[in-house]
């Protein structure tokens, strides 16, 4: 059934339930840093997605982005439009089910693997596949029940390697108390889609249940697990899950005082959130909310609340469904305006990108897939040098291709004392030129390139880092890498 009931029966259920209830925040005005991002500095990173629902990051530091109406995978930089790369067969699209949630192998470099949740005509199921034969199909898990709505989607590998996958309960409440059935769960496989032998239950898939619809799970940086559950009527929530364990569903709606079940960190009411795709970093938790057409940000530890939610972008970006660390550091937001449900604009769907608050990189969660490994120039200044400022840089080629590229510099404070500003200096060494270039500001005189720090980024304590990333083209025979990369702190 829909997840609203007339508004006259709400507002009764929500004064019976109340004082049950942990209390819900009102938001609180946008502030300049934010669990550690800058939302002052937001940025639209891409236009023109249909739907986006999962987001997932190839080594090259490109999003690929899954479309679920559209059943398309769409790869995503920073500047630039999106490209097609895969449709994925076999998907049905028909309410809140098509190509839901994506995933990329942790191994990816070696087995090339990409994982995708999907609504077929019959079931929704996970399968993993190589981008270039996307209708070469290995089913790691079929059988999950599928309906007009609550088919939950998310999927995540964690800290431990395994494949971790929401489901809903499909519109039959049952299915969640139901061991047998894998609807209303949280489960927990291995890459193949085997059973752990770790699991709490033996020989099950189950990791936890009692749930009505999860969309959004994230890891803290010690390994905990936080999800998102869409209420019916009175209280979404943010729960912290524990192995084994219940949730409640469909005998408790938020708070209830019953033993058996494990009680939400934080409940709010339907209007303000209908929460879905979940990120973390820096001791909070960033959650996309479709209904409440705002990021909620919840700061959290050792599984608890430790402060009041707050909420950010309320209002300016409509529906919001992704929410993603990036191994850029940059936290990203994925509208979604074209569901049905929204009022889109001529730009939507959208990507927004937020930077990191003081230059200073996030702690991310602990599985946010694979990253970028380059191997980097650095700098002369590179050594420390006592009492006196001092900087390092460091440029990567992450994506290259025909008469294309995209890169990254990687500033650190290499000196024992703060720095308020930097400048990089390079040569191109092959007919390059910068197209364009976020994270810093840009001059480029012939082949040389100078590179200055923003207002929110110039500013760095000893040790910390922050990046400036850009898409260029190059019309040499080939491309290549400056050196020397120079910095310069004052």
């Amino acid at each position: 059934m829909p997840k609203r009931l007339a508004a006259a029966v709400a507002t009764t259920l929500s004064a019976v339930t109340a004082a049950a209830a942990l209390v819900v925040t009102q938001p609180l005005p946008t502030s300049a840093a934010t669990g550690g991002f800058d939302f002052t500095r937001a940025q639209v990173a891409t236009t023109g997605l249909q739907v986006p629902w999962g987001i997932a990051f190839l080594p090259d530091g490109s999003a690929l982005v899954s479309e679920r109406d559209t059943a398309t995978i769409a790869q995503v930089r920073p500047g630039s439009a999106p490209t097609r790369v895969a449709t994925v067969p076999n998907v049905a699209p028909q309410g809140e089910g098509g190509l839901l949630g994506i995933a990329v192998s942790p191994t990816y470099a070696q087995d090339q693997w990409v994982y995708a949740y999907f609504s077929s005509a019959s079931d929704n199921r996970v399968v993993r596949f190589r981008l270039n034969a996307p209708q070469t199909q290995q089913v790691i898990l079929s059988g999950i029940p599928r309906a007009q709505f609550h088919n939950g989607g998310r999927i995540a590998f964690g800290p431990d390697g395994m494949l971790y996958v929401t489901t809903g309960d499909a519109g039959t409440s049952a299915n969640a108390q139901n061991l047998n059935s894998p609807g209303g769960k949280i489960l927990r496989m291995r890459p193949d889609g085997t059973v752990p032998a770790d699991n709490p239950i033996s020989g099950s898939r189950v990791y936890s249940y009692g749930h009505r619809n999860v969309q959004g799970i994230a890891w803290d940086e010690n390994g905990r697990l936080y999800a998102t559950e869409f209420g019916q009527n009175t209280w979404d929530e943010i729960n912290y899950i524990q192995p084994g364990r219940n949730y409640g569903w469909p005998t408790c709606e938020g708070v209830c005082s019953d033993s058996r079940f494990t009680n939400p960190i934080q409940t709010w009411s339907t209007s303000e959130s209908s929460p879905s795709g979940l990120a973390y970093a820096n001791g909070t938790l960033f959650a996309a909310a479709l209904g409440g057409k705002r990021l909620w940000t919840l700061p959290v530890g050792a599984g608890s609340r430790t402060g009041n939610a707050a909420a950010e972008f309320q209002g300016t970006y409509g529906r919001l469904r992704i929410a993603a660390v990036g191994p850029d550091g940059w936290l990203w937001v994925a509208t979604s305006n074209r569901d049905g449900r929204g009022a889109p604009t001529g730009d939507d769907d959208r990507i927004i990108r937020v930077p990191p608050a003081g230059g200073s990189s996030p702690s991310p969660s602990a599985s946010p897939g694979p990253t970028v490994s380059p191997s980097p120039r650095v700098s002369p200044s590179a050594s420390p040098a006592a009492g006196r400022r001092a900087c390092s840089a460091a440029y990567e080629i992450s994506n290259q291709w025909p008469g294309g590229f995209q890169g990254g510099l990687t500033v650190r404070n290499s000196g024992s004392v703060p720095i308020s500003s930097w400048t990089v200096t390079f040569t191109f060494p092959n007919g390059q030129s910068i197209t364009q270039l976020w994270g810093g500001r840009y001059t480029q005189s012939g082949s040389t390139v100078t590179v200055t720090n923003e207002s929110w980024n110039g500013s760095l304590e000893p040790g910390a880092a922050t990046t400036a990333g850009f898409t260029g083209s190059w019309t040499g025979g080939a491309n290549g890498t400056p050196a020397p990369v120079t910095c310069t702190a004052s």
